[in-house]
């Protein structure tokens, strides 16, 4: 079918499928485990190539299947239902393959650093950031993505101040950058003894994870500058009576990233870094988004300090989306990391030429 064509041209299906191939034979050799990173990286990109050619193998037997299903419905209409149901399977993988078509970015096939930062609301807000850091681990743990907590600031009373947690997986960035912004929560607080209904908000920063070989991010020690502080909150009396945590300033950008989380300074610092790349990457790609915007005389759509989803406790449960206008019903499925229902409608919304959808008050 003309269809399938246009997908394995688009996808360039030859070229991932020998790729594929390759790296299927490194992992068959009998030495392939010796090097653990290497091996790691190797499995990890024959499971990103494999989200594209799974589903690509499948809608070009399925768009074969179907014409044949299609002749023997001319001859025989009881299997009408049958054609039916191999319809509508043939448009969710064309779907499926229209919205990974929508991970053009530079970095969008690059794992994700997702760091949640409490804002206004008091104790409530530090409550809603863990609340936060647990939905987008829920989210990564169902895809079968890989968590590692790089950093996190606990609050005295409850909940997080801040914390940077990297989600691995293919397509995790692309996916998680239109997580970036302000989350708004109303509900009843479990804080407030009179059962007052409070306004809380965290912030949310995605950035890709790049390695430290990337040319297009350089860091020269002159343009840093180094602080070396006590950690505090969680880590035990051993963390707060030690030097250990890193604060670093980038002058040329402004950006400022800490790490505490762990006892070894060296182990916080290289973190820092990390976090420090992975922001300068992302300020690189912000760069290049708002010249090609400025060619076509319009504005980004989002921003990290844009409030771009509102969920509600009170009166009601609810939550939507202020630029999609993406709408579930059930708070709770929200918070158990079932993201994607935003996640693609984002991905579709920023690819249209759509106006912002109407804001909940």
């Amino acid at each position: 079918m003309a269809a399938s064509f246009n997908y394995e041209t688009l996808f360039d299906y030859a070229g991932r499928t020998k790729s594929a191939a390759k790296l299927e034979n490194q992992m068959s050799q009998s030495d392939f485990w010796n090097d653990s990173d290497t091996a790691q990286t190797t499995v990890a990109e024959l499971k990103q190539l494999n989200t594209i050619l799974k589903p690509l193998d499948e809608s070009i037997s399925a768009a074969g299947d179907l014409e044949a299903l299609v002749e023997l419905v001319r001859e025989d209409d009881s299997l009408e239902p049958e054609l039916s149901a191999e319809v509508t399977r043939v448009e969710q993988l064309i779907d499926q393959l229209e919205l990974t078509s929508l991970l053009s970015g530079p970095h969008d096939s690059c794992d994700a650093l997702v760091s949640i930062h409490a804002r206004d609301g008091g104790t409530d807000a530090n409550d809603w950031a863990e609340m936060m850091l647990r939905m987008y681990s829920a989210w990564a743990n169902k895809r079968e993505f890989r968590l590692e907590l790089l950093d996190r600031q606990d609050d005295d009373v409850a909940g997080i101040q801040n914390a940077t947690v990297a989600i691995r997986g293919p397509w995790a960035y692309g996916y998680l950058r239109g997580e970036m912004g302000i989350h708004r929560l109303v509900r009843i607080s479990p804080f407030n003894a009179e059962g007052k209904r409070q306004t809380s908000f965290a912030a949310v920063d995605v950035s890709p994870e790049i390695s430290d070989e990337d040319p297009d991010v350089e860091i020269k020690d002159e343009d840093i500058r180094e602080d070396v502080f006590r950690a505090s909150g969680a880590g035990g009396q051993h963390v707060n009576k030690t030097s250990s945590a890193i604060r670093i300033t980038h002058f040329p950008s402004g950006i400022v990233v800490q790490c505490q989380s762990e006892r070894s300074q060296h182990k916080n610092r290289a973190t820092a870094l990390k976090m420090l790349r992975s922001r300068l990457a992302r300020l690189e790609e912000e760069k290049r988004e708002a010249e090609q915007l400025a060619k076509y005389k319009l504005q980004p759509k989002t921003g990290f300090g844009s409030q771009i989803r509102n969920y509600f406790l009170h009166p009601d449960q609810r939550v939507k989306d202020q630029r999609t206008g993406h709408y579930v019903g059930n708070f709770q499925s929200v918070l158990d990391g079932n993201l994607d229902g935003f996640l693609d409608a984002f991905l579709r919304w920023k690819a249209s030429d759509s106006a912002p959808a109407p804001v909940d008050e």
